[in-house]
């Protein structure tokens, strides 16, 4: 039995359009309707006919709905619940895709009280942004992080459980806190680190004539691709987990300072021994799956 009858995605972008491929592709029965705010995106997805219907507001989206799940920045996670909530079926689930839980939690609580909300998190996605850029395979083999508040529904968590695992994804349940810490090291510190070594490249871009786009190695291509991501979505993630964000930026900044002193005081030895325990790293997320193994990251020459 489907877990879902009537599926309703708001916001249609790279994770938005990817549901609703992957569910055409895997509950083909599954209704599907789906809102964006952007006229520009609402008339792409009409091309692609990646929805039955599309409406022109989330209001109208989510009419019939038994699952309603927002793929908007997490600012605007607050504004869009509540100007759902009048029309939400009373046995709708709401659910969400983003990587920061504790303030996105608290804000659809807020803004449907009484309701059942189950918000999840997809670790999957590109660089890429827009309808165009979702495929229906984007969640297979990925984990999927559902962090339900304390006094969830059982069977509305197992529901969406059943839904992120009918699209492909492993399922983990999650405190939502514990999930704002762990994402804070594995994913918003990473995009943080880019974000920061691809604007200096790009200051020092001036002083080298192009030196630093013509000679990119290989390490520098990989920080370029992590800071072509949204933007807004990136911007609305490092606000919303700001608190788990500072806790590993510092970690990360004592760190770096002892990295420093090794250099400096050319201690080898400390060299070493950090970069065998992060080539253990590499190797234990090649074991389990997370990345692919092929030679220069699967890149085509």
């Amino acid at each position: 039995m489907l877990p879902f009858a009537r599926v309703s995605v708001i916001g249609l972008g790279l994770i938005g359009s990817s549901i609703a491929r992957a569910v055409r592709a895997t509950m083909p029965t599954v209704a599907l309707s789906g809102h964006d705010a952007d006229p520009a995106v609402r008339a792409r997805v009409a091309e692609l006919g990646l929805v039955d219907d599309l409406a022109d507001t989330a209001t109208a989206a989510v009419t019939d709905a038994d699952l309603v799940i927002l793929c908007v920045p997490p600012g605007r996670i607050g504004e869009v619940a509540t100007a759902i909530a009048d029309e939400l079926p009373a046995d709708a689930i709401v659910s969400d895709v983003g990587s920061a839980k504790v303030r996105v939690l608290a804000e659809l609580v807020a803004a449907l009280p009484g309701r059942k909300v189950v918000p999840a998190h997809p670790v999957a996605g590109t660089e890429r942004s827009g309808p165009d850029a979702g495929f229906a395979t984007l969640f297979e083999g990925r984990w999927c992080i559902v962090t339900p508040p304390a006094d969830a529904d059982p069977i509305a968590v197992e529901r969406i459980s059943e839904f992120w695992r009918r699209l492909g994804s492993q399922v983990e349940t999650m405190d939502a806190a514990h999930h704002d810490r762990v994402l804070a090291v594995t994913s918003h510190l990473p995009h943080l680190i880019a974000y920061t070594i691809v604007g200096t490249a790009s200051d020092m871009e001036e002083v080298t004539a192009s030196e630093v786009i013509k000679y990119s190695a290989g390490g520098f291509r990989d920080f370029t691709r992590i800071a072509a991501s949204d933007p807004t979505m990136w911007r609305d993630v490092f606000l919303s987990n700001r608190e788990a964000v500072l806790e590993m930026l510092q970690r990360f900044t004592e760190d770096l300072t002892a990295l420093q002193r090794a250099i400096r005081w050319g201690d080898g030895d400390a060299l070493f021994d950090l970069f065998t325990r992060t080539r253990a790293v590499r190797r234990s997320i090649l074991e389990t799956g997370q990345d692919d193994p092929a030679p220069d990251f699967g890149r085509r020459h």
